[in-house]
């Protein structure tokens, strides 16, 4: 009799393996949305432009005209490098307080500054003006990439369409065993 309970337990726990609704959300959908965040891409546009190129037809162009205000590909490597510390996958899905966010802001825009003074001669710079604008470059898009995450947007985006795929197979598997007046089928 003992062997006939075991045997009767174990058929009713796999029944209710096979109930239970499957969870098919993949780890490459989360990546896919990911991937299609690209922090990065706009370093590599300030980068261009604060060599005074010019995006045209699918490829980066000099542009002889923006030269004597342009960066040398030192400067502008170098400058737009900093940022990438904050222009990451991570960085948009974080989770900062504005007093982190502003002590990272002035100490990237504080760094720049310093790399300008130092190197001013290496990376084409030759007035104040220039300093001034490399600073509201690199201090705007810092904190804008930062802020970018505040309240938790982007992890939100990609919790619910966690959420959804879940419901949606939850539901699909629900009416699999339901008939057409909603009584189970067997």
């Amino acid at each position: 009799m003992g062997f006939l309970l075991k045997h009767k337990m174990e058929e009713q726990e796999n029944q209710s393996y096979q109930d239970a609704p499957q969870q098919m959300f993949q780890n490459s959908d989360k990546a896919d949305i990911l991937d299609k965040i690209d922090p990065t891409e706009i370093v590599t546009i300030i980068r261009n432009k604060l060599m005074g190129n010019d995006y045209i037809d699918g490829k980066w162009v000099r542009l002889e005209y923006l030269q004597t205000r342009a960066l040398t590909p030192l400067g502008a490597w170098d400058l737009s490098n900093l940022m990438l510390a904050v222009s990451s996958k991570n960085v948009t899905i974080s989770n900062l307080t504005d007093v982190e966010i502003k002590k990272r802001v002035l100490n990237i825009c504080k760094q720049a500054q310093y790399m300008c003074l130092k190197n001013w001669k290496e990376y084409g710079i030759d007035g104040v003006d220039q300093l001034g604008f490399v600073h509201e470059i690199i201090f705007s898009n810092s904190l804008i990439t930062l802020k970018q995450p505040m309240n938790e947007g982007v992890r939100k985006m990609l919790m619910s369409t966690i959420n959804e795929q879940r419901s949606y197979v939850g539901e699909s598997n629900e009416r699999q065993k339901k008939s057409w007046f909603k009584m189970p089928s067997y």
